[in-house]
């Protein structure tokens, strides 16, 4: 699928299920990149990778030729919006937008003159996304986190803003903006889910794209049944631990 097919797609609210990468590691990337996901998200924001390690992981995704490179950049800023997508990423995850502005500012980060002031030197990216600036505007997504009270608050406006392709839930972060002690707090249950639920609600009524990141296949169902027209499955480093804590188990016969 061209970067193109799959911005159109996720711009026309069709459900599609991706997968979370932390680790600098190309070749199991590559792996995960083959297994089918529609999508695999590089995170750059809380991830073990710098800039090579961004840039190899989308090498090996795009290697697989089945699967969407996204990154979650580290932040609003031009510079990590242009320098991820200079790399080839089909997309950008943008964290802690609290309003409209924010989220205006992601999109002119994201876009060529004269809709945006990002700067021209697409080094990878002129390979698969593009080159010419009418036609890699298009074929790229931004997608607006929402996580913080600010961002929930505003979320409306956040859809409304023009450019704005999709908005994507950072659960861990949202759970503790709706006043959740930990990341895994129980206690707010409800409020975080009328939280999750007016997210999906909002993303609706603007005709955009929304998106959550969850912690397995079976969540990440019931969020695509929700409502969400797109939902990741995360992640290697966690599903590492996990994989190898159950063979441990049954090696000692603890199961």
């Amino acid at each position: 699928m061209s970067a193109l097919e799959f911005a159109r797609r996720v711009r026309s609210r069709q459900q599609a299920v991706g997968y979370w990468v932390v680790l600098d590691d190309p070749i199991a990337t590559e792996r995960l990149g083959r297994l089918g996901y529609d999508y695999v998200a590089v995170d750059a924001q809380h991830g073990l990778l710098g800039y090579e390690g961004i840039r190899n992981a989308m090498l090996a995704i795009d290697a697989g030729a089945t699967s969407a490179a996204m990154v979650r950049v580290e932040q609003n800023d031009p510079f990590a919006i242009g320098r991820v997508l200079d790399a080839g990423a089909t997309g950008v995850i943008v964290p802690l937008i609290d309003n409209a502005e924010d989220a205006a500012a992601a999109v002119r980060a994201a876009r060529y003159p004269p809709h945006g002031r990002r700067s021209y030197g697409p080094m990878r990216s002129q390979l698969r996304v593009g080159p010419t600036p009418a036609v890699a505007d298009e074929s790229v997504l931004v997608l607006a986190m929402i996580e913080t009270p600010e961002g929930l608050d505003n979320v409306a406006e956040i859809c409304a803003t023009p450019g704005v392709d999709g908005v994507y839930v950072g659960p861990s972060d949202l759970r503790l903006a709706v006043g959740g002690a930990t990341s895994t707090d129980p206690a707010v249950d409800e409020v975080f889910e009328q939280a999750v639920e007016k997210i999906a609600k909002a993303a609706e009524s603007a005709g955009i794209a929304a998106g959550i990141h969850t912690p397995a296949g079976e969540v990440a169902k019931r969020r695509l049944a929700q409502g969400y027209t797109f939902a990741t499955v995360a992640c290697d480093l966690v599903h590492l631990e996990q994989a190898a804590r159950s063979h441990l188990q049954a090696a000692r016969g603890e199961q």
